[in-house]
């Protein structure tokens, strides 16, 4: 197990900026997540599991504890019969779901264009064009703080929009922010493995169904910009003059924030609930405009946005 100290973590996010790791591990067994979690717990020092690192800022002070990322021996794919997958926690989900349309199986075909991995997918229940991961997940094995191998149905990891079980364990409960999306150590789990079924589908379909997912994203999203995606999370309601209207990006434009910045941070004039890293934005730069961004919405339109991006360490 190598143990690499302050690790860059602008490296390793997708919005290419940050602090560092205290302790960075790449993990190769299970038996190596434990001794993580040991070493963790021996320095009294905080764990998080890094997936692709593309729903994640990182404080710019860094993180005062210990990083570990699922290495390739946790993105095994398994055709397990009747239409089910056995899956690593690292798989990508692009690979998943392209492996899955060629083994003629539909239900997560439209999600291959979201980066990330499958564990971040089911941390975060991902989902596009109709599709979200937690509604083909039978089966998640996470590991939790005691170092105990939990096996949750699909049911039990209480999938919602954007939302599952394993975010409820790790969230800070103290922050009293509605757009708090903080990372606590204490109760969280590490998704290890998780099984999927899916339904019999034509190959041809669904890779035509995929292609025009991945053309709409790439048409409509700032992809050729360091990015995390999705700022804030669809509302349940909208406005009072427009309770239908729930798409984040369409208040923060008429807010008026379109193309707007803070240092090297910048509202996407493609898709306004985008904040893209222009040049050498630093985190504080992306937290402060994510912060006016949900303060604007909140006054003109008394909404409250609830943030999707997971913030990392200290940003006081």
């Amino acid at each position: 197990m190598e143990i690499l100290e302050n690790e860059s973590m602008a490296a390793h996010t997708s919005l290419k900026t940050g602090g560092c790791a205290r302790y960075f591990i790449k993990i190769h067994s299970i038996a190596e997540l434990s001794e993580a979690e040991n070493f963790a717990k021996a320095q009294n020092l905080p764990i998080f599991l890094l997936g692709k690192g593309t729903n994640l800022l990182v404080s710019d002070k860094g993180f005062a504890g210990v990083i570990v990322q699922l290495g390739s021996e946790f993105s095994e794919i398994r055709n397990i019969g009747d239409g089910r997958f056995q899956v690593g926690a690292a798989t990508p989900l692009a690979r998943l779901a392209r492996y899955t349309i060629q083994e003629g199986f539909a239900g997560i075909h439209k999600l291959a264009g979201i980066p990330g991995s499958l564990g971040g997918a089911i941390y975060m229940n991902a989902g596009a064009y109709g599709q979200e991961i937690g509604n083909a997940i039978v089966e998640v094995k996470s590991l939790n703080a005691a170092g105990e191998i939990v096996t949750r149905n699909g049911a039990d990891c209480n999938f919602s929009y954007r939302h599952s079980i394993f975010q409820d364990l790790a969230r800070n409960e103290d922050r009293g922010s509605s757009i708090d999306n903080d990372y606590n150590s204490d109760r969280s789990e590490i998704i290890l493995e998780a099984t999927l079924q899916l339904t019999p589908g034509d190959t041809a379909a669904m890779t035509q169904e995929m292609e025009t997912a991945m053309e709409k994203r790439r048409s409509s999203q700032p992809l050729n910009f360091p990015n995390a995606g999705s700022t804030f999370k669809r509302l349940t309601a909208g406005a009072a003059e427009t309770p239908t209207q729930v798409a984040p990006g369409y208040y923060i434009e008429q807010a008026g924030l379109k193309g707007f910045r803070i240092g090297g941070a910048e509202v996407s004039t493609i898709h306004a609930n985008f904040i893209i890293n222009t040049r050498n934005a630093t985190a504080k730069d992306i937290a402060d405009l994510c912060q006016l961004m949900a303060q604007k919405v909140q006054e003109k339109f008394k909404i409250s946005l609830q943030r999707e991006i997971i913030f990392l360490g200290d940003f006081s």
